[in-house]
């Protein structure tokens, strides 16, 4: 018997969504069979999101019984086949969080398997500088809050058609402990990103792809954006095979 995910709620305090280009045949070789990269100009698009949630709880209890965490995933953005043609999302290899309840409950209870790490940041209105440390894993991003004039992507033409890809990939799937793939969907009505100018970017999760196959494209910060979490009502597009990821 299957136990229906609770739909959730919360309010995304900061996000990073640090995005690369990646060589689709590299960022292929990261995913489970049933997906591809999604391509934009020759490249697949592939990163890091680094998450602080406020009042995440079940939808209908009130903010104040609600959880704080700082989290990190790495994702690429994918496609697969649905029985209504090509579907797009992101795929989620890894997930880290600094928060207990994050790691117990994610995986067990709801969705998002998380690894344990260390997570510091340091934010103003116009800076974010926010660092990772797990057993296997660094990142450290310091980015500059700019004007929209001033986004500068060699994947898009400018910060609404950045804004606009990642806003429609809603599902996201990932691994479970068990190795199969388990999926949320991400809703909001009040969707808003802010461009940033990278002072400082590092991952030792992309470091560690062949030499030249990722490189740092832009980044794009979203602050104070409330948002609720379900289960869709799909099969995920495979099990997972054989499936590597970078560490």
């Amino acid at each position: 018997m299957t136990i229906p995910i609770p739909r959730m709620a919360a309010t995304i305090e900061r996000r990073l969504l640090v995005n690369f280009r990646v060589d689709p045949d590299a960022a292929a070789a990261m995913l489970p069979d049933g997906v591809r990269p999604q391509v934009v100009d020759g490249s697949a698009v592939a990163g890091v999101c680094l998450i602080r949630l406020g009042n995440f709880r079940p939808a209908g209890f009130p903010p104040r019984f609600g959880h704080r965490s700082e989290n990190a995933a790495h994702r690429i953005a994918v496609e697969w086949d649905g029985p209504d043609g090509p579907r797009t999302g992101v795929y989620i290899p890894r997930r880290h969080s600094a928060s207990l309840l994050a790691r117990v409950a994610g995986g067990r209870i709801f969705p998002g398997v998380h690894e344990r790490a260390r997570v510091e940041s340091v934010e103003s209105r116009s800076n974010v500088s926010v660092r990772i440390d797990a057993a296997d894993l660094h990142v450290h991003i310091d980015v500059d809050i700019v004007e929209p004039e001033e986004f500068h992507s060699t994947l898009f033409s400018d910060l609404t058609a950045a804004s606009e890809f990642f806003r429609k990939d809603a599902v996201g799937w990932s691994p479970t402990r068990s190795g199969q793939l388990e999926t949320l969907r991400l809703d909001t009505n009040a969707w808003r990103v802010e461009p940033g100018h990278a002072i400082r970017v590092e991952s030792s999760f992309f470091d560690t792809l062949p030499a030249g196959t990722a490189r740092f494209d832009h980044v794009l910060v979203m602050r104070n954006v409330p948002v609720f979490w379900s289960g869709p009502a799909e099969k995920p597009p495979t099990l997972l095979h054989g499936m590597t990821t970078a560490a």
